[in-house]
């Protein structure tokens, strides 16, 4: 089944948020990912860009509906700011990119992080279930 794919940038990543979250059954998963440069198409992320095929692979192979919201978190400096909003929010805490988040009730039920968001097996339990992952 096809994803609902959604793309989010800082500015309106709340008011996105809160749409996807009104969605009806189905997953919802946050896909946080560094921003992409114009001239190559791809993200200054190398992680991200190992992890985005494999991701958009699985969640359009699912057999429950998703959507997926992609996160920009901004270009390489911004990211790197030790006060980025999205490594300061309680919600979240990111620490690296790609994170890929399991989002139910309004809270994180699963979480990979940059190291794992590439792993076919655990997007694959992360898609399954609501207990898996790292909160």
């Amino acid at each position: 089944m096809p994803a609902a794919i959604v793309d989010a940038g800082l500015g309106d990543f709340e008011t996105i948020l809160k749409t996807a979250e009104l969605q009806g059954p189905g997953v919802l998963l946050l896909l946080f990912l560094g921003d992409r440069i114009a001239s190559v198409g791809k993200s200054w992320c190398p992680d991200c860009v190992r992890a985005e095929p494999i991701i958009y692979k699985l969640v359009n192979e699912s057999e429950s509906p998703v959507t997926l919201v992609r996160v920009y978190v901004g270009d390489k400096p911004t990211w790197r700011t030790s006060d980025h909003p999205l490594r300061c929010d309680d919600r979240f805490k990111l620490k690296g990119v790609p994170t890929l988040i399991r989002w139910e009730n309004g809270a994180i039920s699963g979480r990979l992080e940059d190291y794992e968001a590439d792993k076919e097996m655990k997007i694959k339990e992360l898609l399954k279930s609501s207990t898996c992952g790292s909160t």
